[in-house]
């Protein structure tokens, strides 16, 4: 079993930057892990992946070159690297685990079998 939890969400100005936390319980090292965004009455965004084994890094092209996703291990923990916010990055911020490491699905929310609660993020203009 799998339990994520998320931090680091906010309120920030456009331009700004925010870390968000995903702390995991359960074993989480050989599973893809993602970051998914949702905003009121839309569905599901893709964000950024780090897969398992390797730990190469996917990320939407609406984010590629601001965000970066990295993942601590020891820690059991990943990160959300966000820089240079725009205001269509609001959103509700979610990260997931999968069940292993299929390269194919690492961009589907269908693949993801644990969530986290979610975490705001709110960029004014």
């Amino acid at each position: 079993q799998v339990q994520l939890v998320e931090s680091g969400g906010g309120s920030v100005q456009a331009g700004d930057s925010l870390r968000l936390s995903c702390a995991a319980s359960g074993r989480t090292l050989s599973r893809n892990m993602a970051w998914f965004r949702q905003t009121s009455g839309k569905e599901r965004e893709f964000v950024a992946a780090v897969r398992w084994p390797g730990g190469s890094t996917y990320y939407a092209d609406s984010v590629k070159g601001r965000f970066t996703i990295s993942r601590d291990n020891a820690k059991n923990t990943m990160y959300l690297q966000m820089n240079g916010l725009k205001p269509e990055d609001t959103a509700v911020y979610s990260c997931a685990a999968a069940p292993g490491g299929i390269l194919s699905t690492i961009r589907t929310p269908d693949a993801y079998g644990y969530w986290g609660q979610g975490t705001q993020v709110t960029v004014s203009s």
